[in-house]
């Protein structure tokens, strides 16, 4: 297998432009999108199946009372440990050689168990074609020698692109040097390939905890939650039936009494 590629994001060089969301929609052919209205300049609150990397907008207090504005260019993960392939039921999602991870449109049958299994929200249906879809990395590009277009266009270099044991140390020195800077707050989000699902192949550089940009503290895969869900359920289950018995034989016994 060849050498993971990854991408990694710095949102401390995020200026925000949309740059890389214009781009993907303009090489993977997306159509326009009516903004919604969120509250913020970020033009749509999720991914959908028009857009696959969204850019963030999120405005926060500081400590003095003024407000700060922390960027954030989000797309897929790539999982290590991917939870929309583990549920896909046709084999539709696979891994590559590279060590991303696509849809084959062609076999999807819009079962949708995907969506409902990406932890970060990133997988949309598609009601108009009935499959799913979502960043790819450009696999056409990369299979071809090119990076992702995000990338390519990101003015800042906020968005690198290339193998992922090259990038890891890359981003741990740039953590650093933030912190050096004051950037107390500055730490690596999914670099941890021991970490939850195994790390990402699209981590970042964030700023804030996780949360202040709607990444899950502590990603997991859905199946690691339905062990304990089944055996809630289950216990809720005898524990209604007993009560339900226990009941009868009362109810019961006082007929026995008055007959």
């Amino acid at each position: 297998m060849a050498r993971t590629l990854a991408m990694f994001t710095d949102t401390s060089l995020c200026i925000g432009c949309r740059a890389c969301q214009v781009a993907c929609k303009q090489w993977n052919e997306l159509p326009v999108e009516q903004p919604e209205w969120t509250g913020s300049y970020q033009n749509h609150a999720h991914f959908t199946d028009k857009t696959y990397r969204l850019v963030r907008f999120i405005e926060k207090p500081k400590e003095n009372g003024e407000l700060q504005w922390l960027l954030m260019s989000d797309v897929c993960k790539h999982c290590a440990q991917a939870g929309c392939l583990d549920a896909c039921p046709t084999g539709a999602i696979y891994r590559t050689e590279y060590g991303t991870v696509n849809i084959n449109q062609d076999v999807c049958n819009g079962c949708r168990y995907c969506v409902s299994s990406c932890p970060f929200g990133v997988v949309s249906f598609n009601h108009d074609t009935g499959r799913a879809n979502k960043c790819t990395f450009c696999n056409d590009r990369i299979h071809n020698g090119l990076g992702p277009a995000c990338a390519k266009t990101c003015p800042t270099d906020s968005i690198q692109f290339g193998f992922r044991d090259e990038l890891v140390p890359k981003a741990e020195k740039r953590v650093a040097k933030l912190k050096e800077q004051g950037f107390a707050g500055a730490h690596l989000y999914g670099a941890d390939s021991k970490g939850p699902l195994g790390g990402l192949n699209a981590f970042f550089l964030l700023l804030d905890k996780p949360a202040t940009y709607n990444l899950p503290e502590k990603p997991e895969l859905p199946q690691r939650n339905v062990l304990a869900d089944s055996v809630f359920s289950v216990g809720s289950a005898l524990l209604v039936g007993v009560t339900a018995i226990v009941a009868f034989r009362e109810r019961g016994g006082k007929g026995d009494g008055h007959a």
